[in-house]
């Protein structure tokens, strides 16, 4: 248990490092954080904010679909806002495009790299997968129809307030199923065999 703990709490801050890492790069970012850095201009608002915000509201939309949240839904609403904003005080802004390039590609990857920890880790989706998942399972629509109505919705909607749609947004939709499809056996709990028991001789 506490291994599973550990897992799940440093793959939700090495997600939030990640978005830190797409926001810096200035290149384009994943369709949800297009949106909160639209939500973040438009309200003037941290993103880490934005992020938490966003999941209280996103978790809202579980009750219709009555989705019951677990630990990991919780932690992931608060930690990866918060991660995120602590991230981006250390990371300064780059002028360099080879840097910001490089930030970008390493991004995607620790974004991989945190999915497979937090999922793998087994204590619950998080609010925007539980929404696909909570959707595809009331209607019958098939997962990556839902998964991208609700990607396309959010990524143009952000787009329209003002966040970062480039490259990198492009990069993320082509490479982060495979990538995670990688590092997920990696993070994943696997069940314990039990030892063969002698047969009785009666």
């Amino acid at each position: 248990m506490l291994r599973r703990l550990l897992q799940l709490y440093v793959g939700l801050s090495l997600y939030g490092l990640s978005t830190a890492m797409f926001i810096r790069s200035d290149l384009g970012a994943d369709p949800w954080n297009v949106f909160h850095l639209g939500v973040a201009k438009l309200l003037a608002m941290d993103i880490g904010t934005v992020i938490i915000l966003t999941g209280v509201l996103v978790l809202l939309l579980w009750i219709p679909l009555r989705l019951r949240p677990g630990l990991g839904t919780i932690s992931n609403v608060i930690a990866i806002g918060l991660a995120a904003d602590i991230a981006l005080t250390f990371i300064p802004a780059i002028d360099s495009l080879v840097a910001r390039s490089l930030l970008l590609v390493s991004a995607v990857i620790v974004n991989a790299l945190a999915t497979g920890m937090y999922i793998g880790a087994g204590f619950g989706a998080g609010p925007r997968d539980g929404l696909m998942t909570g959707i595809n399972a009331r209607t019958g629509w098939s997962v990556r129809s839902v998964r991208t109505a609700i990607e396309v919705s959010v990524l143009l909607f952000g787009w329209v307030l003002g966040g970062t749609f480039g490259v990198g947004t492009v990069l993320y939709a082509l490479s982060i199923g495979p990538l995670i499809q990688i590092c997920l056996p990696w993070f994943r709990r696997k069940p314990r065999l039990l030892a063969p028991q002698p047969e009785r001789v009666v």
